[in-house]
């Protein structure tokens, strides 16, 4: 059984919040028509970012939430919103590794999820043309209140032009989507290569990968990075004597 076959009311409130209050204090929650991008490199905590996101609109609001995932099945979504409301790692669960005070957990965020007015499209080829048509027929089949799309480089345009103009093309039907819809949509999105080669290795607009449209596009931009991302084990043990390196902290 997946989530979307809940039949909550659909929420009515103005402003989405993320259920992270020190990104909401910021940007006053996620509102209607406006599209949010969510950048960081490879392995940064995107996908997590963005599916604790969806969880908190779902959940505390009872928002209806969209997902469209080029990049991961169904089941891998499932399953790691699953271990993230349980508080298991999201290995163990897939092994079957878990203890019965766990197992206790797993039912009861099975329980809350089974709840969550969260739509999930896990199509491996995904055009940008089919993704409109998708989300216009769910937003007036049962109203969507939030969109996600993971990630952005990874739906496809008509391919008719290069990539730099595909990509373009697809920021601003994403734009134009949430306009229709007036919906707030989050776009997942990799950034290039550019932080490695700098001293701070911070992100800046100009990193956002294969586009300058899509910082034109966007209405908020947030960057996902942290100073210890790009500190050695050995540097770390230096700068923190007695804690743990922060392996996989991002996941």
């Amino acid at each position: 059984r997946y989530f979307e076959e809940s039949e909550i009311r659909p929420f009515e409130g103005e402003v989405v919040n993320s259920g992270y209050h020190a990104l909401d204090d910021i940007l006053g929650g996620l509102r209607r028509s406006d599209m949010i991008v969510l950048a960081a490199r490879p392995s940064a905590g995107k996908t997590s970012l963005a599916l604790g996101i969806a969880r908190n609109a779902a959940v505390q609001q009872k928002a209806r939430v969209a997902i469209f995932n080029v990049e991961m099945a169904r089941e891998q979504l499932v399953q790691r919103l699953l271990a993230s409301e349980a508080g298991v790692d999201s290995q163990q669960l897939r092994l079957g590794q878990r203890t019965e005070a766990e197992e206790r957990r797993i039912m009861e965020a099975t329980g809350v999820l089974s709840e969550a007015p969260i739509f999930i499209d896990d199509s491996p080829i995904l055009r940008m043309v089919e993704m409109k048509s998708k989300a216009r027929r769910l937003h007036y089949e049962r109203g969507i209140d939030l969109i996600i799309v993971d990630y952005l480089q990874l739906v496809r345009g008509d391919g008719r032009e290069g990539r730099v103009q595909e990509v373009t093309e697809i920021s601003r039907s994403l734009k134009e989507l949430a306009r229709e819809l007036s919906v707030p949509l989050i776009a997942v999105s990799q950034l290039s290569r550019a932080p490695e080669g700098r001293a701070s290795h911070r992100p800046q607009l100009s990193d956002l990968r294969e586009s300058g449209a899509i910082e034109q596009d966007a209405d908020v931009v947030v960057f996902i990075y942290r100073d210890d991302m790009n500190i050695s084990e050995q540097d770390w043990k230096r700068q923190h004597p007695g804690e743990p390196y922060p392996w996989g902290v991002a996941d």
